[in-house]
């Protein structure tokens, strides 16, 4: 028998007041214990203990690096596409630069960086119905839903509600 679920993620951060505030005012995830200049224990779920587990490193700690091993990155799932949007427009109202956006066929993502280049995708899965999958490849589909490049369109467009699933 194998593990329920990935229960909770630990990352090391140079800054951790910047990061309690990005993690908390731009993601809006609740503080569920502090250790004032060491650790927070954190969760978008109030029924968990914590979701991400942020620790103080050192000053010059060097930062995430493509050409080592670890972390790719993080993913916080919304409830809806309008979640999603509503994620995408707190993220440019703060000026936060997104990296890139994914149209995965199965799910569709907007990927940033936290204050310490960790990266962070934000994104609403389709029901397991509307997943586009050739049956070997889930993850490498021909198809997509709107195209990474139209995928932007649709969460500026506030008209769209539910578009993702048609």
């Amino acid at each position: 028998m194998g593990p329920k679920q990935l229960g909770h993620l630990v990352i090391r951060v140079r800054d951790l007041d910047k990061a309690e505030d990005f993690y908390t005012r731009i993601l809006g995830l609740k503080i569920m214990q502090k250790y004032p200049g060491n650790a927070l224990f954190m969760s978008a779920n109030d029924e968990l203990s914590h979701e991400l587990a942020i620790f103080k490193a050192d000053e010059d700690a060097p930062g995430p690096d493509e050409k080592r091993v670890g972390l790719v990155h993080m993913a916080f799932q919304m409830d809806s596409m309008e979640d999603l949007k509503a994620m995408h427009k707190r993220l440019r109202e703060n000026n936060i630069e997104i990296d890139h956006y994914g149209d995965h066929g199965l799910s569709l993502g907007v990927y940033f960086l936290d204050p310490e280049g960790n990266e962070i995708e934000t994104y609403y899965e389709l029901p397991k119905s509307e997943w586009i999958n050739d049956g070997d490849h889930l993850f490498d589909q021909k198809q997509i839903h709107f195209g990474d490049s139209k995928f932007p369109e649709v969460l500026e467009d506030s008209e769209v509600s539910q578009q993702a699933q048609a």
